[in-house]
């Protein structure tokens, strides 16, 4: 059997690459976002608790950068990312005396919600959107440039839309005090009680802040990529360019959409508190936001761009290997 007849063992698509492969590229990325940015909002939560200890019923909006969590205190501040012992001069005596008293894991006691519930969010929005853009680079024609940004605004709504659902229930259980074996009767509750709609509530301020932001990230993202790459003469992305790229792209989406944060964080909270009592809330900031986000989304997606370049370069050594 000649070369040319040899098939591709590999069923690669446009990005050299396969559905399943960029799913773990995502995967790896989103995992190693959450153990890298969780200490922060561990520490940030835990320096707020100390000024403005959170009551029963207090509801709060955790964050780490890549996704949103509705928390509500049931007894006063009984778990461990947001009790507040003893005093704390500042972000780096936090660190330090966080990590003394309590041991370096303490610093990641916020993981949980984001293993369950981030991941899986961002593996469905990184694989979405590089499908996405790739289909509709082909069918804008001279308009190509332009697919980064429906693409990702397409690929937001698709991942807000399945996890909505998910984020609802997990904060009717926590201020509910329900456990996972009792999900199935959380669910039968609130479709009994408020219908199907219900367990899409929030939705669509949801949308209002991350579809703009996905539209921008993703279109300041590919700019700026290839801007570098043509400034510094070369073809393919170092790992410092796709991170300088996720950072300012981030930075710049997460300054213009802040009025939208202000709005969704507000509804998340109401939500989360009517669940349990009305106590007032807080809104973000808006350094708080871009400190966070930033080295979110380039620690994101460098990690993604690692993780494809090195299928692809993967997939052309089996090819390589299978014609020989």
């Amino acid at each position: 059997m000649s070369g040319n007849s040899v098939k591709n063992p590999v069923p690669v698509d446009t990005n050299g690459i396969t559905p399943f492969q960029q799913m773990l590229a995502s995967c790896s990325g989103a995992l190693l976002t959450s153990l890298f940015v969780t200490p922060l909002d561990v520490v940030k939560i835990r320096l707020q608790a100390q000024k403005s200890p959170f009551p029963k019923g207090k509801c709060f909006v955790y964050c780490n950068g890549l996704m949103d969590h509705t928390c509500v205190c049931t007894n006063g501040n009984s778990k461990a990312w947001y009790k507040a012992p003893g005093h704390f001069n500042g972000t780096l005596d936090a660190f330090i005396k966080i990590v003394r008293r309590e041991g370096i894991k303490s610093l990641w006691s916020g993981l949980p919600p984001t293993l369950i519930m981030a991941v899986p969010a961002t593996v469905i929005y990184f694989t979405c959107y590089d499908q996405l853009r790739a289909a509709l680079r082909v069918r804008m024609g001279s308009h190509a440039e332009e697919a980064p940004l429906l693409a990702g605004a397409l690929a937001r709504v698709g991942s807000v839309t399945v996890i909505s659902p998910l984020e609802l229930i997990r904060t009717k259980m926590q201020s509910q005090r329900s456990s996972y074996r009792e999900l199935s009767e959380v669910i039968h509750s609130a479709v009994r009680n408020e219908g199907w709609r219900s367990l899409w509530r929030g939705w669509g301020p949801t949308l209002l802040r991350d579809v703009p932001f996905s539209a921008m990230y993703w279109y300041n993202y590919e700019k700026g990529k290839a801007w570098l790459c043509k400034h510094n003469n070369i073809r393919e992305p170092t790992f410092a360019i796709t991170f300088i790229s996720g950072a300012v792209s981030g930075s710049i989406a997460s300054i213009v959409t802040l009025p939208f944060d202000v709005v969704k964080t507000r509804r998340q909270v109401e939500i989360g508190e009517l669940q349990a009592m009305n106590c007032g809330y807080r809104t973000p900031g808006f350094l708080p936001r871009v400190i966070k986000v930033a080295p979110a989304c380039a620690i994101m997606i460098s990690c993604y761009e690692f993780g494809k370049a090195f299928f692809r370069k993967h997939n052309q050594e089996r090819l390589l290997s299978s014609n020989t």
